[in-house]
């Protein structure tokens, strides 16, 4: 038995001496299925309920208080004692539409308990073990008469040392979640910071790192955590208010809440022997209900061109602007590289401005003058391209059905929402019946000004990405966007989902040298860092986010690193990081089908030994996407892999990058191999495709 903290010891004794009865519930710990954590169920000095975590017989959070705060009483109170508790096991796997991986396994340890104070109300607890960490929830009663109301989450989080923690602290509710993670010690977390999920520390015990989190968010408030003001290390719950009753969080009606009580969010503390072990779990997309979609077919991930982050720029079109002529070359330049989707953005509807200001008399089924709407729609599926429309919420929620309707009649595939910038218990459900009825209408989602993640895109598959991040987006109008922000991303904000940042910008320039240009935006870095965040950063809908100029060299011909964007997938089998610091550098790699992509990003110069014994035992073709000598610069090379050699050296430049396609051997020169027959030197041979549409050609060496 793993050993207990000495505080846990003492907390435990309460439980272990309260009187038998006829069905004595077992010892309250819940062990992962590998038996490296440790869950403790724990009673205060006064009897309230505590919790606390385990990693290889350490105590990763210490005993911690448990509860929720209902109709102004905090429940369970002193004198809290289980009176039953019930275990269970599951494992499992299930199919992933989009992501880091096609299948996923849900595997865990789960013990349910009914905590009972001195005066007899009961809460039930879930909890969850995971071999990549723990997660809990409330059972809360449902009520004999009025509405179920919430005013407060009273969890909490006590660091048993002062952790090395990355936190994104908003300070208000109500805002569009994009932010700094910045380092700070949890000593100088406070009670006023108002921190976003999730809260990233390092254990100090090793590279063991941890992150606190929420998923299955559904019919409640969005979880915050604020430093604790009673002296200890760690931080506290806070639950996003509802605008009609500020002191409220939650207000159920006692005909919406089960008999057997309302389900709270999870409350999720997600594990790994480092960070980089963070961004490979599903445990957030675990944690959420399967989905009830049966034909998810139409549910396509993939790229987009996208007219508004270059501000409609065409300087080989004249007049270039929300009109027919400037869509139809974002369509054309969709098509000539081979991407699956062009995004209109706001001003595209009657009563829109292209500012993204709501106006009451907004018609968002009818296109404005200067667009032939149906007509592109049809242009573009003529070239193989699918039409995303922008919308703002407030101009769809009134009539959400209609309009999805018309959309599908239209024949447009997804719709990307913006500025809800809020997470109240209203707009939580306003998300899901709006994933619902796109689904209903198979239109696919992209929500910006949107809260962060939680796992509902398991549930909703439509939903291919959200925002919630500081991304490509304020190059327009900072200085915010650096490499090192880029490279802090995928072990915060990235780990709770999909992360629209739009990538692809192609006006490259070193750090010191960037100027804020509104109008065709520069962007920090080499272009080799731009095209490494295709496979650093998840996302089922990817952006190319530059002008349809950007990417050629001039002559008519593809600018240095545009080839790439044609090959690389927006849908993956397998997720793997094979190194990486937070805020320093990363390297990513994902599988599609048989071939393999590899992503690395840096904040400064630097060389990277890659180790590739994770791939299969043969010859791969590898073809590299390198840092040149100046930012915009893109040296292609290719070379020989033979089941010999599994090291590849990269040389990163300043905020720099490199991206590799690893294609194997085809399935006919593999057998032939295998019979020891001799590949002639001047055969050609086809690579499996990689993703959606094109072959790609390698002459065997």
């Amino acid at each position: 038995m793993p050993r207990l903290p000495r505080t846990a010891v003492a907390l435990l004794l309460g439980l272990a001496c309260a009187p038998a009865s006829a069905s004595a519930p077992p010892p309250l710990r819940l062990e992962s299925p590998d038996g490296r954590t440790v869950v403790i169920l724990a009673t205060d000095v006064d009897g309230s309920p505590a919790w606390a975590v385990e990693r290889d017989g350490r105590a990763l959070i210490a005993p911690s208080p448990l509860g929720v705060r209902m109709d102004g009483i905090d429940r369970p109170g002193p004198g809290t004692k289980a009176t039953a508790a019930r275990r269970s096991q599951t494992d499992s796997r299930y199919e992933l539409v989009a992501g880091k991986t096609r299948q996923a396994r849900d595997h865990y340890n789960q013990l349910e308990v009914d905590l009972a104070d001195g005066q007899g109300r009961v809460l039930g607890l879930v909890l969850r073990a995971y071999d990549d960490g723990v997660a809990l929830r409330y059972r809360l009663p449902r009520p004999a008469e009025g509405d179920l109301v919430v005013q407060q989450d009273l969890t909490g989080f006590i660091f048993p040392r002062d952790y090395a923690c990355h936190a994104l602290n908003l300070g208000r509710f109500g805002t569009s979640h994009e932010g700094e993670y910045d380092p700070i010690d949890a000593s100088r977390l406070r009670a006023h910071h108002l921190i976003e999920l999730p809260l990233v520390c390092a254990s100090g015990e090793g590279s063991t790192a941890f992150a606190i989190a929420e998923a299955d968010l559904d019919r409640y408030a969005a979880l915050y955590l604020a430093g604790r003001g009673d002296g200890r290390l760690g931080v506290e719950a806070k639950l996003s208010p509802r605008l009609d009753a500020p002191g409220i969080a939650v207000r159920l009606p006692r005909a919406e809440v089960a008999a057997n009580g309302h389900l709270t969010p999870w409350r999720v503390l997600m594990i790994g022997d480092s960070p980089g072990v963070l961004v490979e779990s599903s445990l957030i997309a675990s944690l959420n209900p399967p989905t009830p979609l049966q034909d998810t077919a139409w549910i396509r991930p993939g790229k987009a061109a996208w007219d508004w982050w270059s501000a409609s720029r065409a300087p080989d079109l004249p007049g270039a602007g929300m009109n027919t002529a400037t869509i139809r070359r974002y369509i054309d330049h969709a098509a000539a590289l081979g991407l699956d989707y062009m995004l209109i953005d706001d001003g595209w509807y009657v009563g829109s401005s292209g500012d993204g200001r709501y106006h009451p008399e907004a018609d968002i089924t009818r296109a404005v003058p200067a667009l032939d709407l149906a007509a592109v729609i049809v242009y573009a599926r003529q070239r193989g391209v699918g039409i995303w429309l922008w919308n703002h919420w407030k101009a769809l929620e009134p009539r959400m059905d209609a309009v999805f309707a018309r959309y599908r009649e239209l024949g447009v595939h997804g719709v990307k929402v913006d500025f809800m910038e809020r997470d109240d218990q209203e707009m939580v459900d306003f998300i899901h019946r709006m994933a619902r009825s796109a689904a209903q209408h198979r239109l696919m989602l992209d929500l910006h000004g949107m809260y962060r993640p939680t796992g509902l895109e398991r549930t909703w598959p439509n939903l291919l990405t959200s925002e919630a991040v500081l991304g490509a987006e304020y190059n327009k109008w900072s200085r915010r966007i650096t490499p090192g922000h880029n490279l802090t991303l995928p072990f915060t904000r990235m780990l709770l989902g999909p992360m629209d940042y739009t990538p692809g910008g192609f006006r490259n320039v070193a750090p010191e040298r960037f100027q804020v240009v509104f109008d065709a935006p520069r962007v920090m870095g080499t272009r080799a860092h731009q095209l490494a965040m295709y496979m650093v950063y998840e996302s089922g809908l990817q952006m190319v986010a530059d002008s349809p100029d950007a990417y050629l060299d001039g002559s008519g011909g593809l600018a240095p690193g545009a080839e790439f964007l044609r090959l690389v997938p927006a849908r993956w089998d397998e997720t793997r990081v094979l190194a990486g610091e937070i805020g320093r550098y990363i390297v990513v790699a994902r599988r599609s089908g048989r071939d393999w992509y590899i992503g690395a990003m840096t904040d400064r110069p630097r060389t990277l030994e890659l180790d590739l014994d994770f791939l299969p035992a043969a010859d791969w073709q590898a073809t590299l996407w390198l840092d040149g000598a100046l930012p915009t610069d893109v040296r292609r090379v290719e070379e020989r892999l033979d089941a010999d050699r599994r090291r590849l050296s990269l040389e990163l430049a300043n905020g720099g990058g490199a991206v590799l396609h690893l294609v194997p051997p085809s399935p006919r020169i593999a057998a032939v191999d295998a019979a020891g027959i001799r590949r002639g030197a001047c055969g050609l041979s086809r690579a499996p495709p990689s993703g959606r549409g094109t072959p790609r050609w390698r002459r065997p060496r």
